[in-house]
């Protein structure tokens, strides 16, 4: 899912002309999980994580209460960075705890489905309906209703115009 690797430690796959093109992860897609926990990755992008990552992912919270979900290689290379944060600065600290100690290795099988285990699937308030959400070298896996009502909180919020400086560049 991005960073680096994915063909033997190459984040790049060969196009159809040959050319080198990052491993990206986009769009949402709904996905049911069942009453064991598992979910099946949607078919589409079942090809790529097996090439990233031979199907080994972990999965881990995040403070917006949905998991997140890094093909193996992605989540070594962030957290390698966060092991690193000064331990004694309090929000470094608090960040690695919740990160690092609820990230998960989990195996999709030969089915495509991967195991989400009960305390993540407590955290995130995951049932049955689920939305699974690409974000580039990594998804974000939400309660398909939290969903909806977060993103249209985040649709009807005014611009604060305090915009990231890489960001006033881009248009769309």
């Amino acid at each position: 899912m991005g960073g680096n690797g994915c063909l033997a430690q190459d984040s790049r796959q060969k196009s159809e002309t040959g050319a080198a093109r990052a491993v990206v992860f986009r769009g949402a897609t709904k996905v049911s999980i069942d009453a064991k926990g598992r979910m099946a990755i949607p078919t589409r992008y079942r090809e790529r994580l097996a090439a990233r990552c031979d199907g080994e992912i972990v999965i881990t919270v995040d403070r917006d209460r949905c998991l997140l979900v890094y093909p193996l290689p992605d989540w070594e290379e962030l957290e390698r960075k966060l092991v690193r944060l000064p331990s004694m600065h309090k929000v470094a600290r608090r960040i690695v705890r919740i990160m690092v100690g609820y990230a998960t290795e989990v195996d999709m099988d030969g089915s495509g489905r991967i195991l989400v285990s009960r305390e993540l699937r407590d955290f995130a308030g995951l049932d049955k309906q689920a939305i699974l959400i690409g974000q580039g070298n990594k998804f974000e896996l939400w309660d398909e209703d939290t969903w909806n009502t977060k993103r249209d909180e985040w649709l009807n919020e005014e611009d604060d115009g305090d915009l990231p400086a890489d960001l006033e560049s881009i248009s769309f």
